[in-house]
């Protein structure tokens, strides 16, 4: 009896090793149909700075080919076969399978072992859709400018709005996949790929959401803190207040405009985005100033005198302010400025209502809040 207990005893402790062995990498065993002249495959790792070259592998005579790496949490990784790129999730002690025909003009593939793979599968299909969308539209747009032998202002005028629609489009079906996928890595992979700035609101949100979940994961983790860091200047929170010098010295306050409502509008004469802007902006004002709106122009100048001449060529006849700093001025920290244009409006009550709106948005949110 004594000798089967040690047996049995022998038995488990190989047994744990084993398992713990195992845990401590995952398996990814792919096949190849019709690879042509592909010899190798890359094994790519994602982190929330770069994407990477982490290993590649052969291509067997038998069209098969194996990974093995450890990944302690659950991560994105891709494999580059050719010209094509497949995203997968892994974490240690995941066993994935992977197989796709070379020949496939849809890049179709298919994977089991990791049910967040079978979720990005299902997420790129979307972006998938919507990507071919926008190759169609620019293609079409490039032929026909070609044709006219110049870039065309009527043309613009035709497939710019297709290509905002076709963006907004694809950030609604995202928008939905994160909501229905939240306890999943997919989501916040889908989450990622949307414009920050315009739904910051919503990534606020999901980040409230997850940040119990997937705290292993530094892309995550970088993401988390990056939502903290906006949300009390996102809207629905009370605007920061600050003391600025104008353009002629004098001291401006935030809360000279309490009761008011007032846009804060961070711009430099050197963005070739915010002057394009500003045509839009002065013909809003025009329109809106009288029924109380107000701009606070902040500028990220270094130059007073290239401040002062885009002033007066663009026409900007509301209050201009500015650290002189670009985006290491005092303001610009305390409203974590990263990118121009940005703007933020304020209602008289001093809470941020509306954010980075430009174009026929921010003409929208005036003829709704003005009406």
């Amino acid at each position: 009896m004594k000798n089967r207990i040690v047996t049995c005893l022998t038995f488990v402790a190989v047994f744990a090793i084993s398992s713990c062995k195992q845990a401590t990498t995952f398996t990814l065993s792919g096949k190849l149909e019709n690879p042509g002249s592909i010899k190798k495959i890359y094994l790519l790792a994602a982190d929330s700075a770069q994407v990477s070259i982490i290993d590649s592998t052969d291509v067997s005579a038998g069209k098969n080919f194996t990974f093995k790496h450890s990944s302690p949490y659950a991560n994105l990784y891709k494999l580059r076969i050719g010209g094509n790129i497949y995203d997968f999730v892994a974490k240690n002690g995941d066993a994935i399978t992977f197989k796709t025909d070379i020949a496939n003009v849809n890049h179709d593939y298919e994977i089991s072992g990791s049910e967040t793979s079978k979720k990005i599968k299902e997420f790129n299909k979307i972006s998938n859709l919507y990507g071919a969308k926008n190759s169609k539209l620019s293609d079409e747009y490039t032929n026909k400018s070609a044709a006219l032998g110049k870039e065309s202002d009527s043309l613009l005028k035709i497939y710019i709005p297709q290509f905002q629609k076709n963006i907004a489009d694809y950030s609604t079906e995202v928008l939905k996949f994160v909501g229905d996928n939240k306890k999943s890595l997919a989501g916040f992979y889908a989450a990622t790929s949307l414009d920050q700035y315009k739904y910051e609101q919503q990534m606020v949100a999901y980040s409230d959401d997850i940040k119990d979940e997937f705290m292993d994961n530094p892309a995550v983790q970088t993401f988390l803190r990056q939502m903290a860091a906006v949300k009390p200047i996102s809207v629905g929170h009370k605007a920061p207040d600050f003391t600025i010098k104008s353009i002629d010295d004098k001291e401006v306050k935030l809360s000279d405009y309490k009761g008011k409502y007032v846009m804060l509008d961070f711009w430099a004469s050197w963005c070739g985005p915010c002057r394009q802007e500003n045509p839009n902006v002065v013909k809003q004002y025009k329109i809106y100033k009288e029924k109380g709106f107000n701009i606070l122009g902040i500028s990220l100048d270094i130059e007073k005198k290239d401040w002062k001449q885009a002033i007066n060529a663009d026409g900007l006849s509301w209050t201009h302010v500015s650290d002189l700093q670009r985006f290491e001025g005092p303001t610009e920290k305390l409203y974590h400025i990263e990118a121009i244009p940005s703007n933020f409006i304020i209602d008289p009550q001093g809470n941020i209502v509306a954010k980075n709106v430009t174009g026929a948005d921010l003409e929208g949110f005036l003829k709704k809040t003005f009406k």
